[in-house]
């Protein structure tokens, strides 16, 4: 199974994150690839073609969820485990401070 959530900067779909048995991957989306002057989600994420590959979450994904209090929130509400880095950014970064929002795909089956 992959977890997976499209990537939005300032309401533009940006790009996917997922996660996989290897570990997380980010890939802009062809369209948002061909805007003139592309900003990138993230200084650590430029755009480019390729996808980035990480064995854990990708810091600046990492950094959107929240902390203390509302991830206690999260935790006991929704019951998240707080090892569960991509649960809590696809439950809880719909709606995030600053330019980018996180909406979860559907979880797709790698057969």
């Amino acid at each position: 199974m992959s977890r997976m959530a499209k990537v939005f900067y300032q309401d533009m779909f940006a790009g996917i994150i997922s996660e996989t048995d290897e570990g997380y991957l980010f890939h802009y989306e062809e369209e948002y690839l061909q805007i003139e002057n592309a900003k990138p989600v993230s200084l650590t994420l430029p755009v480019r073609k390729e996808s980035y590959k990480s064995k854990t979450i990708f810091p600046f994904f990492d950094g959107l969820i929240p902390e203390g209090w509302l991830l206690d929130i999260a935790e006991n509400v929704w019951k998240l485990n707080i090892r569960d880095r991509m649960g809590l950014l696809i439950t809880c970064c719909k709606d995030c401070i600053g330019a980018v929002s996180i909406i979860p795909i559907k979880e797709v089956s790698d057969e």
